[in-house]
């Protein structure tokens, strides 16, 4: 929720506009209020749209629809005006997240919850089959957690049956990963009520497993797999108990005579539900975490920004809590989010040894406590591996040499050489020593994938540093020891939007989308797209995978008067090609990457292009930070190494004081048990060197606010800027 600015209006059809609740390239969303006194969200769309004679038919076609929807469980459009210049309509607020926010956030939803999820939407699909629509966008961003039950939102592309589609014969109406086979032919043309059925049964899929049926990736190859293989279901039958499985399971069908009717849905999950009463409206059918969005988002529309004076720049504030970040941005913020479940393991190299004395001083042994690393230290990712080995060396001999530590630290290293087999080796290794309590690494996702099975069975706690979340799998219920203590890959898009909005307020921003990336990059773009940077506008210009010439999207970009360039690609090689078009024509503006491109071959590459050019990097530089602990640190680090600490050695040493606090949380004892650890860890909270580690309450998911950084290329090196929303001032 944002302050509204100085060209708002201050009232449009009756409503009194109170506050920003999201913009985008189609238009501005509002919170407003009626004469009355209710609170509404009011949509304006920009004129250069309504201008569109086939958008605005589309337009009038949606508040039709949805202001003959009078359901429970669909938000109601309560006015409209379709033909102003710029038109506009107001439904009732619903100040709960969405349900994308919460699963990505917060994780999958308990069974009750899902079965509650699952019974209403369908009644809700139920009503509106019976007035002849097909809403044909079911999908987790439409669906609203309230505290009396969920809301189905955005009929924008809903249509009569039998309508004809107000788009271009071939494009694919809707969001894939949620889109029905059927649809996935037709290009969303064709289709019936069945449809929406089987886009309710991914949705489902998702809130109990928090992964998509039929995966994600290159959007064509999710369509594929939609239409012709069948949808991963894995853990589903732990999650739910037979008859919801096999309801949702029936949603999954190929053929659409084969799934149940909207109303036969309702029916079957009302027979399964314990209590098949509606919710209370005291959010008992809610997570605590998602009750904690509720409030939020309750409080700041009862409480909304005053409206900028028109000298004032959009709220440049990136600390401030009272009012913070719209539902849209929070969700690319913590989107995800989707950290975690914690992990255990073993080590072998370094024991570092201490006695310490009694009140009477007699002297009396410390309990020793193993922490196991498992890295790549003589294979691909061996300059990698060593940084952390050192990071975390250098945390137990800090812990060691202590006069209050209650135990000491041992650590046993073991090399799996970037071998996937001998991950798996290391790990059996690792979970049969009874010495080892926790284990950290590794740092390739294939050896994660590989290894992390072992430890969850052997319910050892496993620690990530480096990995996102996403890359090995997280959050997984098979996986219930494994944590990654890396900001996820969709926060990683925070730190572009805050700097174009914050620093270098950016109206129009031109998205350069390398097809070579795949689903990578065009998530950013689509990101970005939907939330532009300072509630302005994104256009994307995307270059195909087999294509080495960025000029024609250059130019196409500049043609639309971009004042900021984001690239979303992850070849150094490729983003130099970019930079070095940049350069030709001139552009001096804010350009934006992503860490993957901040390597060595894109200073070389791209020359004196490289210059100024801006990254996001989810770890730190200690030895630029300033902060007391990381100078301690860098001090520390360049003594016994003798250079300054590389990429991830900070992260690599608060992992071992995350497990050493954890550990003394536990006691003194000796017969700790690594299942003991991977329970408490997600308990424990550190305040890092490189950032503070918690976990939401109540949850095995990072709290994954302000874990990420800004990089600049000067004078042909990266240097550090600092933790992304403390940037300053202007920075090229």
């Amino acid at each position: 929720m944002r302050s509204l600015r100085a060209e708002d209006p201050d009232a449009l059809g009756g409503h009194r506009l109170l506050a920003r609740l999201g913009a985008g390239g189609m238009g501005v969303v509002y919170l407003a209020r009626t004469e009355a006194g209710a609170l509404v969200a009011l949509k304006m769309i920009r004129a250069e749209h309504a201008a569109d004679p086939s958008f605005r038919a589309r337009f009038r076609r949606e508040v039709r629809l949805a202001t003959g929807l009078t359901g429970r469980w669909v938000v109601p459009v309560t006015a409209a005006d379709a033909e102003a210049r710029e038109p506009w309509l107001a439904s009732t607020f619903v100040p709960g997240p969405s349900l994308a926010e919460a699963v990505d956030g917060h994780g999958p939803l308990p069974t009750h919850t899902v079965i509650t999820l699952g019974r209403l939407l369908a009644r809700a699909l139920a009503e509106v089959h019976a007035a002849g629509l097909v809403h044909r966008d079911v999908k987790p961003g439409n669906v609203l957690l309230a505290l009396d039950g969920p809301r189905l939102i955005d009929f924008g592309i809903a249509q009569d049956g039998g309508a004809t589609a107000l788009t271009a014969p071939d494009a694919v109406i809707g969001t894939p990963g949620y889109l029905s086979p059927e649809q996935t032919r037709t290009g969303g043309g064709d289709v019936g009520p069945a449809s929406d059925v089987f886009s309710l049964g991914c949705v489902l899929a998702y809130a109990a497993t928090g992964r998509r049926p039929f995966g994600t990736g290159d959007p064509a190859a999710v369509l594929y797999r939609t239409v012709h293989e069948e949808p991963d279901l894995g853990g589903l039958d732990r999650l739910l108990p037979p008859p919801v499985r096999a309801a949702v399971t029936d949603c999954l069908a190929k053929d659409p005579g084969h799934r149940p009717t909207a109303a036969g849905l309702h029916q079957r999950l009302e027979a399964a539900a314990d209590a098949p009463a509606a919710p209370t409206g005291r959010g008992d059918w809610l997570t605590p975490g998602v009750l904690r969005l509720v409030a939020e988002g309750s409080a700041r529309a009862l409480d909304p920004p005053p409206r900028l004076a028109a000298s004032t720049p959009p709220e440049r504030s990136g600390t401030d809590t009272a009012h913070p970040p719209s539902r849209r941005r929070l969700l690319t913020v913590v989107g995800s989010a989707a950290a975690v479940l914690a992990a255990s393991g073993t080590g072998a190299a370094v024991l570092l040894t201490r006695e310490d004395s009694t009140a009477g001083g007699t002297p009396r042994t410390l309990p020793t406590h193993t922490i196991g690393l498992q890295l790549d230290l003589t294979g691909p990712q061996k300059t990698l591996g060593t940084t952390q080995e050192r990071g975390a060396r250098l945390a137990v001999t800090v812990h060691n040499t202590r006069a209050d530590a209650r135990f000491k630290l041992a650590l046993k290293t073991f090399d799996y050489r970037g071998e996937t087999a001998r991950a798996q080796e290391t790990a059996r290794r690792l979970t049969a020593d009874p010495a080892v309590l926790a284990v950290i690494g590794p740092t390739t996702a294939a050896a994660v994938r590989a290894a992390a099975p072992l430890y969850t069975d052997a319910s050892m706690p496993l620690v990530l540093v480096s990995l996102a979340p996403e890359t090995v799998g997280l959050p997984d219920p098979d996986l219930s020891t494994v944590c990654s203590i890396t900001a996820s890959e969709m926060s990683r898009r925070m730190p572009a939007l805050d700097y174009l909005t914050r620093v270098r307020p950016t109206r129009r921003t031109a998205v350069i989308e390398d097809r070579a990336a795949g689903e990578t990059s065009w998530d950013i773009a689509g990101e970005l797209r939907e939330s532009p940077p300072d509630e302005g506008t994104a256009t994307v210009h995307s270059v195909a995978a087999n294509e080495n010439d960025f000029r024609p999207a250059v130019d196409t970009a500049l043609a639309a008067r971009a004042q900021a360039v984001v690239y979303t690609g992850t070849s150094p090689i490729r983003a130099a090609l970019c930079a070095r078009a940049l350069a030709a024509v001139g552009f001096v503006g804010p350009r934006m990457g992503f860490e993957p491109v901040m390597r060595p071959a894109f200073l070389k590459e791209a020359g004196e292009a490289a210059e100024g050019w801006l990254f996001e990097a989810p770890y730190t530089d200690p030895a630029a930070t300033g902060t007391k602990a990381s100078k301690a640190f860098t001090a520390a680090y360049r003594e016994r190494y003798g250079e300054p600490p590389g990429r991830w050695a900070a992260e690599a040493y608060d992992a071992v004081g995350l497990l050493a606090g954890t550990l003394d949380s536990l006691g003194t004892g000796t017969g700790i048990e690594p299942g003991e650890v991977a329970e408490r860890l997600f308990r424990t909270t550190h305040d890092g060197v490189a950032k503070r580690i918690r976990f939401l309450q109540g949850t095995h998911f990072l709290e994954l606010v302000n874990m990420n950084f800004l990089y600049q290329v000067t004078d042909g090196a990266f240097r550090f800027l600092g933790r992304h929303d403390l940037v300053r001032g202007r920075k090229g």
